[in-house]
C-alpha cells in the first residue's frame, strides 16, 4: 500500500489501511474455508486429520494458511486443490518441485530452524503465491 506524506491525509490513509486490512483477512478465511471444502471432497477427510504431516493447501492462487509453525522434522504436504491449474513449491537453498496437478501433493521436510519464505514457481510474481514456514526447535 503507498501511502502519501502529506499530515492531513495520514489519519485517512491508516484507517483505511485498518479497514483493507480486516477486509482482507475475512476474505483469506473465506477463501480458506472454500480450499478446506475441496480438500475434503478430493482426498476424503479433513486436511487436519492427516497424519504425520502439517497440510497446506494450493488454491486460488493461495497458499491456505499461508504461514505456519512447525516443529524441526515436520514434512509439510502441499495439496493442490484447484480445479485446473498446477503450481509447484520453492523453499529456499532447494530446487523447485514439479509441479502438482489438481488432487495431486508435494511434500518437503523441514529440518533446520528459522522462517523459511516459500513461493509456487509460476505463480510468485504475477499472483504473489508466496507462504512462511517457522521451523522451530521441538
Amino acid at each position: 500500500m503507498f501511502m502519501r506524506k502529506t499530515a492531513p491525509i495520514l489519519p485517512l490513509v491508516a484507517a483505511l489501511g485498518a479497514a483493507s486490512s480486516a477486509f482482507a483477512e475475512e476474505d483469506t478465511a473465506a477463501l480458506c474455508a472454500e480450499a478446506e471444502e475441496r480438500y475434503v471432497e478430493m482426498f476424503g477427510a479433513p486436511s487436519a486429520d492427516a497424519e504425520g504431516v502439517v497440510v497446506v493447501k494450493m488454491y486460488k492462487y493461495n497458499f491456505c494458511p499461508a504461514a505456519i509453525t512447525v516443529p524441526v522434522g515436520t514434512t509439510v504436504r502441499w495439496a493442490n486443490v484447484d480445479k485446473r491449474t498446477s503450481h509447484s513449491v520453492k523453499v529456499p537453498d532447494e530446487p523447485e518441485s514439479d509441479r502438482a496437478f489438481p488432487e495431486e501433493v508435494i511434500e518437503f521436510t523441514f529440518l533446520t530452524e528459522g522462517d523459511q519464505d516459500y513461493l509456487c514457481g509460476p505463480h510468485w510474481e504475477t499472483q504473489k503465491m508466496i507462504g512462511m514456514v517457522t521451523v522451530v526447535a521441538k
